[in-house]
């Protein structure tokens, strides 16, 4: 029986020494509790995915602003949207890898701009590894591969660029929205990146924004709200009296689709932007950021559904889609927040604002054909401020950096917009307008089984017809 009991005992008392063992240890050297994170090969591999992967779901984004798009414009547009996003994320690419990256991102001098060097190619130790005259060990000091960095950082750009896409949709020529893109992506949105992520003047002020509400969805509204103003609206869209013309969407399954991928591509936006998966803190992190981004997200459909009825007189559909948006604009500069009921606050606000964004712009007779502006402006603008409640942000640096970035970029994108306007025209003809532009300047309709039937618009004033011909003095005989 003693025996016994010794058998039992022992087991407890290896138990009870380990325990209060590791105990000692652990109080004794707290650092050990806590995950070192992986070194070398490893961390360079994880990092580099984490870019690459992230880096993907963020370019699927461009399906979900083409789809977006293309659901809310008339029938008779829907294949100019579809050739204008597929051209813009064409174009962010190319600028962004002749002379964006380094305009934003390398050698920032004097905290406010980049170098002027043409491309960006791959680290002399990348090259000799895939030559096969170099090793890992040159290159893993880097953290993560070149390229892979680079990839993530355009897709961002291209999503500036599709914000004003939709606001100016169905009256703006192709090639002169090309062109401003162009000059968006090469030179503009990298100034401002260049000032904060490049390590400027803005990051120097302490100036935060995790992955972009001011940066990246604030640099696309305030172009397009300059687009807006020097474009003008559409045709019939404020009568004579000062009333409203709906343009309800054309296609609200597209619409509630192209919502649903921008919110899955968002947790790339997010996610990613925590810039390392190598770590027990970059996983957690990580989670945070997912998380708030989706409860911002949901927070913001079902403020913008309630607030609704009273700002529009309705349940709106397309409002409670953009307050999904607004919800995912607001917690973008400030995701990791660890108390999670902040993004619910945060992602509710912003659906409010965004609704009462939409009527406001209707008062102003601005047309914002997919309510970019409230969506994207004027919800990152506030997702900057709040960076202040629950993400340690200083509120003194925040505003700096909204007025500064907002004052920089609307009066380069409304001088560009003015310029393109005095010189190659941005505008469409009154005819092409009326029938459409798939069918006036692509030649093909998006539906074709549909009869098209031109809108009535009012009739522009005719020309003044030309002076008579002076007659003839009869001849002499």
């Amino acid at each position: 029986m003693v025996a016994k009991l010794r058998s039992y005992r022992l087991p407890a008392t290896i138990l009870a020494f380990t325990a209060i063992g590791a105990a000692a240890l652990f109080l004794g050297r707290p650092a050990i509790a806590q995950a070192a994170g992986v070194e070398g090969e490893t961390e360079f591999v994880l990092n580099t995915f984490a870019f690459l992967i992230w880096g993907a779901l963020v370019m699927w984004m461009c399906a979900g602003f083409t789809m977006l798009e293309s659901g809310s414009v008339r029938t008779k547009n829907a294949s100019m949207i579809c050739l204008k996003n597929i051209g813009l994320y064409s174009i962010a690419g190319l600028a962004y890898f002749v002379i964006g990256y380094n305009l934003m991102y390398v050698d920032v001098v004097g905290d406010f701009i980049g170098s002027f060097n043409l491309l960006y190619e791959s680290s002399e130790a990348e090259r000799a590894l895939i030559d096969g005259s170099g090793d890992a060990a040159a290159v893993v000091e880097n953290g993560h591969a070149t390229m892979s960095d680079w990839f993530f950082q355009m897709v961002f750009v291209a999503t500036a660029a599709s914000i004003v896409s939709g606001a100016l949709a169905e009256r703006v020529k192709m090639w002169p929205f090309f062109l401003f893109t162009l000059i968006l992506t090469s030179v503009i949105y990298p100034i401002v990146g260049a000032w904060t992520w490049g390590g400027g003047w803005l990051a120097d002020l302490g100036f935060q924004d995790f992955a972009g509400s001011t940066i990246v969805h604030g640099v696309g509204g305030w172009a397009a709200l300059a687009g807006i103003l020097v474009v003008g609206p559409r045709l019939g869209k404020f009568r004579a009296d000062g009333s409203v013309k709906p343009t309800p969407p054309s296609n609200i399954l597209v619409v509630t689709l192209g919502v649903f991928i921008l919110w899955f591509g968002w947790f790339g936006f997010n996610g990613g932007s925590q810039l390392a998966l190598s770590s027990a803190f970059d996983a957690v992190s990580m989670s945070h950021v997912l998380v708030n981004t989706n409860l911002a997200a949901a927070a913001g459909v079902m403020s913008a559904l309630a607030i609704s009825r009273f700002v529009l007189r309705r349940i709106d559909l397309f409002a409670g889609l953009n307050g999904a948006i607004a919800g995912l604009v607001s917690i973008t500069a400030g995701p990791t927040m660890t108390d999670h009921w902040w993004a619910i606050v945060i992602g509710a606000i912003g659906g409010l604002i965004c609704t009462l964004g939409i009527r406001l712009l209707e008062k102003l007779k601005l047309d914002d054909v997919v309510g970019a502006v409230p969506a994207h402006l004027f919800a990152g603008i506030w997702g900057t401020l709040a960076v202040c409640i629950a993400a340690g942000g200083d509120f003194g640096a925040q505003i700096a950096g909204v007025a500064a970035i907002g004052a920089f970029v609307f009066t380069a994108a409304w001088l560009v917009w003015k310029g393109l306007a005095l010189t190659v025209s941005v505008r469409v003809s009154f005819e092409a307008e009326q029938l459409g532009q798939d069918t006036a300047e692509l030649g093909i309709e998006a539906y074709p089984e549909f009869v098209l039937m031109p809108e009535e618009f009012p009739e522009m004033p005719a020309p003044p017809p030309p002076p008579p011909e002076p007659e003839e003095a009869p001849a002499e005989a």
